[in-house]
């Protein structure tokens, strides 16, 4: 009986639905409203210093702004438009401001925004070849562009003809655990083939990675999220991973009865800007059977200069090799290029091949489902295609450039006011600086220069020491955006003192 009023119910329902009604926004309309999005976005970015960088709200001031249910009928997207303004930018951290020195910069540019505007409108979700061949193909092609232009070794490229080949991943965190879960894998074959008695979790437990103790926290967490044990590596001076100390790590770590099975070795740490030895612990990761991955989230891009390339000298030893365009190569959020020797370590690892997910061109290109932690992908290739035709190889690296001369000219304004003091070296677009004496006196100084809200920086600690860090962000940044900069920090120091 319940069964046959639910029947009736919704066969009521459905008679009182409108057939004229309907629930999609038509192709004129929405002209108009991408049009008017198109100039909100080049009036926004075009103006976006003139906007305070950092907002000055309080946790919770949107909710005020909305109402408490979302809308029984549509509303019209002028009114959605000016909401933008009234509800959204309030609260917005501006990143591609000039006055943004925090962490590193996220790249941004018009032709890779125009392309994700594609990639939304062909909307593939491209796991198999099958699902959208053109998504699979363009991201294998624009890989090799990219590994070319960093002058990769051949067997990390598709076009080389061997088993390498690159990949798009979300973020660099997903291209360290991608290849952690890659070398488990295949030490776990390994020493099953050695000890065909020793049963999965015998195995796993002993397993060991490592990293410098500068490495970024993702590279830890990745270690906790594959169920292993993970060494942090002490650093040198400069803060950098040698291969005795790895070496060190690993024989001890042997003499206990542990399995050592990867290390990651960081090309430009987050806290300083820091290049590990990849040369030295590169050689030490292959004489031990270790996996070797190269992080270069951020430097990574300024490999496209030459002049920039030895600091990745002993690529060759590494297994994996992975760096964020999204970071510092105009290409938007989310673009992580991972290349791998050989995948199938990886691909055989997070196998599951379900009926309903099988095609006839198997095996002839790559299911990048295979390659990555979650199942669906968006049609990424597309951004850094445009990216890369609409500005070309010169342009790039003259970006790249620009920005590290920015660090550099900050970096002379610093050292011209004997209060301050430079931490470490000047790498890339990073300058680490600190007025002379207390992390307690810092602490105040970077409070105060957020607190004013005209530029925004963090901090970071080595051994105990506490520095404020001023990266170069924007691409809209000219040289008298680094002088506002050092005027902004002088001031705020002036005030400090004088108490």
């Amino acid at each position: 009986m319940g069964d046959g009023n639910s029947k009736n119910t919704l066969k009521i329902n459905a008679d009182k639905l409108d057939p004229k009604t309907s629930i999609d926004m038509e192709a004129p309309e929405f002209r108009d409203f991408a049009k008017s999005m198109v100039d909100y976005i080049a009036d926004y970015l075009e103006n976006i210093r003139d906007r305070r960088v950092l907002p000055d709200v309080k946790p919770g001031y949107l909710r005020p702004l909305l109402p408490d249910t979302a809308p029984v009928k549509p509303d019209c997207w002028e009114d959605v438009m000016k909401d933008i303004e009234r509800v959204i930018m309030p609260g917005v951290t501006h990143w591609h401001s000039p006055k943004f020195h925090a962490y590193f910069p996220t790249a941004n540019s018009y032709p890779a925004i125009v392309a994700d505007m594609l990639s939304g409108a062909i909307a593939c979700i491209g796991f198999t070849w099958i699902a959208s061949p053109a998504c699979t193909e363009l991201e294998v092609v624009m890989l090799d562009w990219l590994g070319k232009m960093l002058d990769l070794p051949a067997d990390f490229l598709a076009c080389s003809g061997g088993k390498g080949g690159g990949v798009i991943q979300g973020t660099a965190s997903e291209a360290t655990l991608v290849a952690l879960l890659g070398a488990k894998a295949k030490k776990m074959q390994q020493v099953k083939k050695e000890h065909p008695d020793w049963e999965d979790h015998i195995i796993v437990s002993k397993l060991v990675g490592y990293c410098s103790a500068q490495a970024h926290s993702s590279v830890e967490r990745a270690g906790l999220l594959g169920g292993v044990k993970l060494r942090l590596v002490p650093a040198d001076e400069n803060n950098r991973l040698r291969g005795d100390a790895l070496e060190e790590a690993i024989k001890k770590d042997l003499a206990d009865g542990l399995i050592p099975f990867y290390a990651v070795v960081t090309l430009g740490t987050t806290n300083s800007c820091a290049f590990d030895c990849l040369e030295e612990c590169g050689t030490i990761g292959n004489k031990y059977n270790v996996w070797v991955h190269v992080d270069a989230a951020y430097a990574g891009s300024a490999f496209i200069c030459p002049e920039y390339r030895h600091l990745m000298k002993g690529v060759e030893t590494a297994e994996s090799f992975n760096f964020n365009p999204h970071k510092w190569m105009l290409v938007n959020f989310d673009c992580s290029a991972m290349w791998l020797k050989d995948p199938s370590w990886v691909v055989n690892a997070f196998n599951v091949d379900p009926l309903y997910l099988k095609h006839d061109m198997q095996g002839s290109a790559p299911d990048y489902r295979h390659w990555q932690i979650p199942l669906g992908r968006r049609f990424r290739a597309l951004k850094l295609w445009f990216v890369l035709r609409l500005y070309g190889i010169e342009n790039l690296q003259a970006h790249i450039r620009r920005h590290c001369n920015f660090a550099k000219q900050f970096e002379k304004l610093c050292l011209t006011d004997k209060r301050f003091e430079i931490v470490g070296q000047v790498n890339m677009g990073l300058v680490c600086f600190r007025l002379k004496g207390s992390n307690e006196l810092n602490e105040t100084l970077l409070k105060r220069i957020n607190g004013r809200g005209n530029i925004h920086m963090v901090p970071a600690k080595i051994r105990d020491v506490y520095f404020l860090r001023m990266a170069i962000c924007s691409r809209f940044t000219k040289p008298e955006d680094i002088e506002y900069t050092w005027k902004e920090v002088s001031r705020t120091a002036d005030e400090l003192l004088k108490h």
